[in-house]
Parts: C-alpha cells; sequence; structure tokens
C-alpha cells in the first residue's frame, strides 16, 4: 500500500544527494532517462505516423554541454545511479560519441546504456565503446524481412542485424532486443525471437504495446498481454521466474528451458507489462526530453522545463530542486489500470514514444 509522504523539504548541494529525486509515495527516482533527439530514420506504426512528426529545432535540443551539465546534477546532486540514453532515435545525433565520451570522464563509474533501433551501429559499434558506453538495447520486432518492414515502413532488417552483431562483437555489456508483438503481424513470431536471442547469447524482452502511437490508434483488445506472451513462448520452452531480485526493473525476467531439457538453462527473457502488470509502485525513473522537460512518468501529461533554468545562468542547486519539485509530483500509478484506455482516470499523452524517450 502506497503512504503518501508529507511535503518535502528541499535542500541544496551535498544534502540534495540525501534526499534525491524522491515522490510523495516514498519511491525515489535512480534511473535517469535522457533523450538525445526526438527525431527517428524508422516510422514504427505503434509509434509514429506514416509521414512523421515535425522535428524540433536545433535550438530547442539541448547542446552536448547541457546534456553533460544536466547528468552532472543528477549523479552529483540527486542520487542518479544509472544513465539510459534514449530518443528518437540517439544514433542520428552527430555528436552522440562526444556526449558519451564528456559523460565517461566526468563519472568513470556510472552505468551508461543505449536504446536504439540499430540503424548505423555496424559503423558507430566500438566508437560507442571506446568512449566509455556500457551497454547497448537494440530494437527489432521481426526476423522476416517483409514483416519488418511493414511493421517499421523501412526495409532496413539486414542493417540492424548487422548492428547487433557488431555490438556483441566489440563487446558493449550484454546485448538486449527489445520487441513490440503487434496481433495478427508478428505476434505468432515470440518463439522465433526467443530462440534466435538466446541462441546468440543475447537477452529479448518483449514490451507490451503502450497507448503512446502518434495515431492514437491504440486499443486494449489489440494489444498482446504479457500472459498471451507467456504462453506463446510456453508451446516450445519451458519458463521459470529468474531468482534474482527484480530491484525495481521494468522487466519481469524468465529463465528459458527446454521442456526436454529442464536442468539446462539457455537464457533469460524479459517481459515490460506496463498495461497489464504495472510496476508502479517500484518505479525509479526519471525522464529528460530532448528538449530539457522532466516527465515524471512515461504517461505524464504534464511536463517541467529545466532548460529555461540551464539557459538562463541558474546555478546547479536550483536547477536540482526544480527537478526534485518535478518528481515530487510523481502519480501514484499511470491510471490505466488493467483496462488500458478503459481506465476512467487515464488519458492517453498528446506526446508518441519518440518525442518523449523510451
Amino acid at each position: 500500500m502506497a503512504i503518501r509522504l508529507g511535503s518535502p523539504y528541499f535542500r541544496t548541494g551535498a544534502d540534495a544527494q540525501q534526499s534525491g529525486l524522491l515522490d510523495s509515495y516514498g519511491r525515489r527516482a535512480t534511473d535517469m532517462r535522457l533523450s538525445l533527439t526526438d527525431k527517428c530514420n524508422l516510422r514504427c506504426t505503434y509509434c509514429m505516423p506514416a509521414e512523421g512528426l515535425q522535428w524540433l529545432q536545433k535550438d530547442q535540443v539541448l547542446s552536448r554541454e547541457e546534456i553533460v551539465r544536466l547528468v552532472g546534477i543528477g549523479v552529483d546532486l540527486l542520487g542518479i545511479r544509472e544513465l539510459r540514453l534514449t530518443g528518437g532515435e540517439p544514433l542520428v545525433r552527430a555528436d552522440l560519441v562526444d556526449i558519451i565520451a564528456d559523460i565517461r570522464a566526468r563519472h568513470p563509474e556510472l552505468p551508461v546504456s543505449l536504446t536504439t533501433n540499430g540503424l548505423g551501429l555496424d559503423k558507430k559499434a566500438q566508437r560507442l565503446k571506446d568512449a566509455g558506453l556500457t551497454r547497448i538495447n537494440v530494437s527489432m520486432d521481426s526476423l522476416h524481412p517483409d514483416t519488418f518492414a511493414q511493421l517499421t515502413r523501412r526495409p532496413f532488417l539486414d542493417r540492424v542485424l548487422r548492428g547487433i552483431e557488431a555490438a556483441a562483437a566489440v563487446g558493449l555489456g550484454l546485448v538486449k532486443i527489445n520487441a513490440v508483438l503487434m496481433r495478427g503481424i508478428n505476434d505468432h513470431e515470440a518463439p522465433d525471437l526467443l530462440e534466435w536471442a538466446v541462441s546468440r547469447g543475447f537477452e529479448l524482452r518483449f514490451i507490451e504495446q503502450m497507448p503512446l502511437d502518434a495515431d492514437h490508434g491504440w486499443t486494449r483488445d489489440g494489444m498482446i498481454t504479457a500472459a498471451e506472451i507467456r504462453d506463446r513462448l510456453s508451446e516450445r520452452f519451458l519458463l521459470t521466474p529468474d531468482p534474482r531480485n527484480r530491484d525495481g526493473a521494468p522487466a519481469e525476467r524468465w529463465e528459458v528451458r527446454r521442456p526436454e531439457a529442464p536442468d539446462v538453462v539457455l537464457g533469460t527473457v524479459g517481459i515490460i507489462a506496463s498495461v497489464t502488470e504495472p510496476f508502479c509502485s517500484d518505479c525509479r525513473r526519471t525522464r529528460v526530453t530532448a528538449e530539457g522537460k522532466i516527465m515524471s512518468c512515461l504517461f505524464s501529461r504534464e511536463e517541467t522545463d529545466l532548460r529555461d533554468l540551464l539557459r538562463s545562468g541558474a546555478d546547479d542547486d536550483a536547477i536540482a530542486q526544480r527537478w526534485q519539485e518535478a518528481m515530487w509530483a510523481k502519480p501514484k500509478a499511470h491510471g490505466m489500470g488493467h483496462t488500458g484506455l478503459g481506465a476512467p482516470d487515464f488519458v492517453q499523452p498528446d506526446r508518441s514514444m519518440s518525442a518523449i524517450g523510451g
């Protein structure tokens, strides 16, 4: 049972580290998701319209120096312990390698991961590794070129596969593959995707389709649920709960075995069930959009601007305090309950996933 705490006392300097990004239900954000751009070179049907979106102007997006400063405030003043760089598609940002190198130079021990669609990763994997990137997540929803093209509206599966292979070859941690299943399109591929992943030493993570598409065409009935995903995988594999502590992670993980060889663990698979099995009570994430706005929840309709403070000469303590205030207002839950858009208090955000940053 979540208990709403009284008003916080916002501290500055070293004392801010102790209070950190606490919300009024006692959760403390330590995982920072930072979008580097809203631009993307795919047009995935569950995210973006075929014609794309109106992109932010260059001066609206946080600069390299602003990004590095915000990360520093998060780590040094607010207790951030993990950083995920997202988009849009972060690989389209020309100074990506420099951003990572600057962050690594300032925070040698900070885990820094990247979520990407993999296009161009084969050419940048080694430089990203050398700059200090710790790990990578690649989104790939199908192993079939025609289905991939149907889902992304681009015929680039071969390029994504090359990027994944390059990331593994240079040692970018445990490569994770993100997949969204769409009913009647690629949902039958779930066992094949898992077979492919475990045979290569990757961790596959299925993500329930969320109501964050720009076309607002999401429906609860059209979504493949976590329960359905487990049923499909169980047609070929034996799934048992991963004994490791979930520790606030969005994915519930399962050990993967074959029914005929139950003593041999082939690998693990994760399922992120934001809609049907929400994990809001243990959420530890804070999100910063490409233009420097704090979103306390992926489904928030309220945002707090940090860019104006960054560009107005405000000191780090002032920025940290506004960040704390934004996170203090984090809602108890996203409001979908178990019925998606049928929940009476849920309104789909105006932003699509690409404009928020996953």
